[in-house]
């Protein structure tokens, strides 16, 4: 089987684009098809300004989304990244594959330092390495496919050339893995800002629909969509990107097709009331499921480290290969070292 990495970042709390554009098919299709990979990737979150109990608490309900989406621990591997000692082991092997040109060229880093230049601040050093460290976590499991959106596209082309690069230079070792990106939804938008992604890290406000939002939360948002001049409804990502992101949403919602859901649509108001309908009633599952596994934490710390060990199991074997092919020097075995005694 092919084998599959993904994660989430706990930097905020989980939303409609990222459910719909991510965790519905690794619950549907990924975790059936492949040896599925599905990790809290919370060293992330430590590369901007950030309150540790919450990222703890972000970490948990991360967590258990994901498996209330649908994850199931006997299909796949469920964990949290810092229980995994070989991400970090490796990222520091592959900075020393990596050039400070390729990093400044990351478009995610060169917006984020550009708006803190502008408040007259700076950024960590780890904003501008970790997409080493992203890298890290596909290479350690010998990753064939990265399942991703479309913003982060850039970040699996500079792993597959950092695996490369070392292949070439000290030997094979890594799969290089290639981005795959589902076909329907891969990019939903903010509801007031259809131009901008419906992000969960620095967005707050009525644009975004969060997975645990209350039905008459959604619904509210949902109404208050900003659409486009005019009184058609039409499929136009270009020129209409309003009325084409909840028709996008609307489609992905109930499996259609975006341009021929317009068609049945003659007023925005039709369109917004079954758009909103359809996110409650995609969201119920998940929310139901939700609440019975906050009922019961003792199973989603199994999980975890079930999914950690798993994980551990996979990575270490591959790290300690890229540690010898770099050239350091394997540690003494025990065994070893007392028929020395």
């Amino acid at each position: 089987m092919k084998r599959v990495f993904s994660g989430v970042k706990p930097t905020g709390h989980l939303t409609l684009g990222n459910y719909l554009g991510a965790m519905r098919q690794w619950a549907a299709v990924d975790q059936h098809r492949a040896d599925a990979l599905f990790c809290v990737v919370d060293l992330h979150a430590l590369t901007v300004d950030h309150d540790p109990g919450r990222v703890r608490r972000l970490s948990r309900q991360s967590a258990t989304l994901l498996l209330a989406a649908g994850l199931d621990p006997e299909l796949c591997t469920v964990f949290v990244q810092s229980h995994v000692d070989e991400h970090a082991r490796l990222s520091y092997v592959l900075e020393c594959v990596a050039t400070d040109g390729e990093m400044r060229r990351m478009i995610q880093y060169r917006e984020k330092a550009a708006r803190e230049r502008e408040r007259g601040g700076s950024v960590r050093l780890s904003l501008l390495t970790y997409p080493v460290l992203m890298a890290a976590d596909i290479l350690a499991y010998g990753t064939d496919e990265v399942p991703v959106g479309d913003d982060q596209a850039q970040h699996v082309e500079l792993t597959r050339d950092l695996a490369v690069r070392f292949n070439q230079r000290y030997g094979q070792t890594f799969v290089v893995p290639r981005a795959t990106h589902p076909t329907v939804a891969a990019r939903v938008m903010n509801l007031q800002d259809p131009t901008s992604k419906m992000g969960k890290s620095e967005d707050v406000g009525p644009g975004i629909v969060y997975l645990l939002d209350e039905p008459d939360t959604v619904r509210k948002k949902v109404m208050r969509a900003v659409t486009d001049s005019g009184r058609d409804v039409a499929y136009d990502r270009e020129q209409r990107p309003g009325v084409a992101n909840l028709l996008e949403i609307l489609a992905a919602c109930t499996e259609g097709d975006p341009r021929a859901l317009g068609e049945a649509y003659d007023s925005y108001g039709a369109l917004k009331k079954d758009t909103a309908e359809a996110v409650v009633e995609t969201l119920r599952p998940l929310q139901a499921r939700h609440k019975e596994l906050c009922a019961d934490p003792a199973y989603v710390e199994g999980v975890l480290r079930g999914g950690a060990e798993r994980a551990r199991a996979m990575a270490r074997p591959v790290v300690d290969a890229a540690y010898r092919a770099i050239g350091l020097l394997p540690p003494v075995s025990e065994v070893v070292v007392k028929a020395a005694r």
